[in-house]
């Protein structure tokens, strides 16, 4: 059963993010301007809305990534950025695994074996850019990364990644109950479906998984 629809205002601060991530790739202006000023209202770091903001590229493109941080920038004039980090490829593709592994555990490589099936380039990105350069960032711990994910592939309606990150949140130590917020709140933007959508996906992560967490 679904709980009562709060208005954005009571969300908690602990689940703007994700919310803020989702909002900003469907281009729900009105809604992500209102969180953007929230979390303000409620001191979360502008670094943690940032990172949150540049992942989405990874999912949604440059043009949501570019349009949303602008957006950030504009709402925290005065917030001097941080230097672009050095794009050290050996360190990336090592991290990269880590992090893969983290997601997809055994099964990681044979996952980058059926991506490489159809595009040796993706595969090889999917390592260095996906999960070294962006998801291994600093900033956010790895669980609001994957919290974070989980909202913006709802909203976009990507069931087997979901699948994965669902699951992948869960072993980045994130509970049912703050998985089951993400999936409820994003119906705060967008359509209902959208949540029974991953509700119907996380169920069949529950049976899989045994409840074993």
């Amino acid at each position: 059963m679904h709980r009562v629809k709060i208005p954005l205002s009571k969300v908690p601060k602990n689940r703007l993010l994700p919310l803020i991530a989702a909002s900003a790739v469907i281009r729900n202006d009105e809604a992500f301007c209102v969180l953007i000023k929230i979390a303000k209202i409620k001191k979360i770091p502008f670094n943690k809305i940032y990172e949150t903001l540049l992942q989405n590229y990874l999912f949604a493109g440059y043009p949501v990534a570019l349009v949303s941080l602008k957006i950030l920038k504009e709402n925290y004039p005065d917030t001097r950025l941080s230097k672009a980090a050095d794009m050290n490829l050996y360190h990336f593709r090592r991290r990269g695994k880590i992090n893969l592994s983290k997601i997809y555990g055994e099964k990681s490589d044979k996952l980058i074996e059926n991506v490489k099936a159809f595009s040796p380039d993706l595969a090889e990105w999917f390592v260095l850019e996906g999960y070294g350069k962006v998801l291994g960032r600093k900033g956010l711990s790895f669980k609001e990364r994957e919290l974070c994910v989980v909202a913006v592939l709802t909203v976009l309606g990507f069931g087997d990644q979901l699948y994965s990150h669902i699951i992948g949140a869960f072993r980045a130590n994130a509970s049912i109950e703050e998985i089951k917020n993400v999936i409820e709140n994003v119906s705060l933007i967008g359509n209902k479906k959208m949540a029974e959508f991953v509700f119907r996906i996380l169920k069949n992560v529950e049976k899989a998984k045994g409840m074993c967490y």
